[in-house]
């Protein structure tokens, strides 16, 4: 396959022809989109030896589960990638958490979830309960949207609900977000 041939090729079939265990596939695949996963993952991560970790156990993931991803030509595959490096670097977070853990003594109140975490260092006080009186629906549509940066359209694939549904909750969060902390 010449490389003109290879740019006609769009992620969605790169990832299914992963499923069936084209390498050559998965090599394009990775030469499109490790760069701008790398960006995105450095903006939410400092730590050179995390992001590393994070970008190598993604692709592994997407190389294992390509034959469960179910998005289509609308959808793209840049999301289902990005949602499973998302995952992952939250998991890198809970487990450096753990490796610092303190004292059992001390830390006898339970820790906060990875997610929020991530929000109170972006957030203050008041916006954060804001955020929590929001629908858990209404919720996962700004957490995908704000927090990991999807378009409507990879939101719309990752939770499984229409676009519009999507653009529906968003508004209705920034609405209810407005009310809450005027």
């Amino acid at each position: 396959m010449s490389v003109g041939d290879q740019e006609a090729v769009t992620e969605v079939q790169l990832v299914r022809r992963c499923a069936r265990g084209e390498h050559a596939a998965f090599d394009e695949l990775y030469r499109r989109t490790a760069p701008w996963l790398a960006t995105r993952l450095r903006r939410r991560c400092s730590d050179d030896e995390i992001v590393a970790e994070v970008l190598q156990e993604t692709f592994m993931a997407v190389w294992r589960s390509a034959g469960s991803f179910t998005g289509s030509a609308q959808s793209g595959a840049t999301g289902w990638i990005w949602t499973i490096a998302a995952r992952r670097l939250v998991d890198a977070f809970r487990h450096r958490a753990r490796a610092a853990e303190l004292p059992l003594a001390i830390a006898a109140a339970p820790a906060p979830a990875a997610e929020d975490e991530v929000l109170a260092g972006r957030v203050d006080a008041d916006l954060l309960r804001a955020l929590h009186t929001l629908a858990p629906e209404v919720r996962r549509v700004l957490q995908a949207m704000v927090l990991d940066g999807l378009s409507v359209r990879d939101t719309s694939a990752l939770l499984g609900v229409p676009e519009s549904t999507v653009k529906l909750r968003a508004r209705m969060a920034r609405i209810r977000l407005r009310e809450a902390l005027s």
